[in-house]
């Protein structure tokens, strides 16, 4: 079903995190290390533009400032669960070519995702750590917390001495790991996985209100996403459960409920990639996992079987995370393969 033609672009260590960016008036993309390397600023014909920094590294999130020229958040110093008690989020801007300056926007240990959301012309940084502290390897005993504040229109001020104050806006959210921005009502709203479940974080609808979070779903999960895959006018959950686990599968809503209407019919070890959205025209999700087989796989609503189904589009690639363009009419995927330290092009056709 799925044409793939499949290019290298790069080789970087533990390649992780993916993010577009406009800058100088074009679209481009960056692709960041989880450990200590590069992070590179790509044309979307996949050529290298720049290195914007070459370490830290411990990057596992970036969002581009809106309306700012090249200026973008970023998170450092996460490494592994184990070792992210140090990480942050810096305010990264270009000066020119080779000089990117980087600035402490806050100090959040643990912090995994974040993100840039908008409601009413309102811009919200929310936050996601991981947990809240650990004593030993493998510790967990301390839950995460999702933080949030109102983003200055300015970040000119800040820095290590001057740093935005967050808010917790949820406490006790053990293996806070997943994110995903969902765009709905003509506003940005935020769906967090974690051992407790699913959720829909709601920004406020005034610049000092309250934020509102909804339950989606009870089941540990490590990440998700909702998305109308049956084209019918209400979205799908689709879901990798639990925490960095082996299990694929989509919820339906029956009488406001979500109900699992279809799983993965094998494990899927260690899933984390996920993106969903259009591919060629069909709302589609795309997961990868980085044990095992370590597929790349494409999940779509066949409206003649009314069946869901799969197709894997590469193998033993390993992927971190993904993200999804169109250029000259063509779907590209952009794909972080952490385990082979490949950033991989793929155009995809039917």
């Amino acid at each position: 079903m799925w044409k793939v033609e499949k290019k290298v672009i790069s080789n970087l260590t533990k390649c992780y995190s993916i993010a577009p960016l406009e800058y100088q008036g074009k679209k481009h993309f960056m692709v960041a290390a989880e450990k200590i390397d590069r992070c590179i600023l790509f044309d979307q014909d996949g050529n290298e533009e720049d290195t914007i920094w070459s370490e830290p590294g411990g990057v596992m999130s970036m969002v581009q400032v809106p309306g700012r020229n090249g200026q973008f958040l970023a998170t450092h110093k996460f490494y592994s669960p184990n070792d992210s008690k140090e990480a942050k989020i810096v305010i990264v801007t270009p000066i020119e070519k080779g000089n990117w300056e980087v600035r402490t926007l806050v100090n959040l240990p643990h912090v995994h995702r974040f993100d840039i959301v908008e409601r009413n012309g309102v811009h919200y940084l929310i936050a996601c750590a991981l947990k809240s502290g650990h004593e030993y390897k493998d510790d967990w005993s301390m839950p995460g917390k999702v933080y949030a504040a109102v983003l200055p229109e300015d970040l000119s001020s800040y820095n290590e001495d001057n740093q935005l104050e967050l808010k917790v806006i949820k406490e006790d959210m053990l293996k806070n790991h997943g994110y995903y921005r969902v765009r709905e009502n003509d506003m940005d709203t935020s769906v967090i996985s974690a051992d407790c479940g699913v959720f829909q974080f709601i920004p406020p609808e005034e610049k000092d209100g309250e934020w509102e979070i909804r339950k989606l779903l009870e089941t540990a999960a490590s990440d998700a996403v909702l998305i109308d895959l049956d084209e019918d006018g209400e979205k799908e959950l689709a879901v990798l459960s639990p925490f960095h686990g082996n299990q694929i599968s989509i919820y339906k809503k029956n009488n406001g409920v979500f109900e699992k209407v279809y799983e993965y019919e094998k494990p899927a070890e260690f899933t984390h990639a996920i993106y969903g959205g259009d591919l060629c025209g069909q709302p589609v999700v795309v997961i990868g996992h980085r044990k095992a087989e370590r597929d790349l796989i494409v999940f779509a609503y066949n409206k003649e079987t009314k069946q869901y189904e799969s197709e894997v589009i590469d193998h033993d690639c390993g992927p971190a995370n993904v993200a999804h363009y169109v250029k000259n009419g063509k779907d590209i995927i952009i794909s972080a393969n952490r385990e082979t330290d490949e950033v991989a092009m793929y155009t995809i056709s039917k």
